[in-house]
């Protein structure tokens, strides 16, 4: 065997490895950085005229539609700030809508 083919055959035998090591550490840091997934929401509570939900791992609360009974738009730590934001996108469609 020559120099060439014997560094070739060294390079394909940890090629695999490498690449499954950097796929795994690249998981493992989108895990990381992505932090809570809220999986586990706790039962709709009640603000005022509003309903929401609040993630058991991490505090975060998204608006809950009872009717429905699923949480729908963005996640946020104030509730009020919620509400005035769902608010807002409402007074948006009505303008568009008259």
């Amino acid at each position: 065997m020559t120099k060439v083919s014997q560094k070739k055959k060294h390079w394909r035998r940890w090629a695999w490895p490498l690449g499954l090591l950097a796929a795994g550490a690249g998981g493992a840091a989108t895990l990381l950085l992505r932090g809570c997934w809220h999986t586990k929401m706790g039962w709709p509570a009640r603000e005022g005229d509003h309903s929401y939900q609040v993630c058991l791992g991490c505090g975060i609360k998204r608006l809950f539609d009872e009717k429905k009974f699923r949480g729908y738009g963005p996640y946020g730590y104030e509730v009020k700030e919620l509400i005035a934001r769902e608010r807002a996108v409402r007074m948006r469609q009505r303008h568009k809508t008259a």
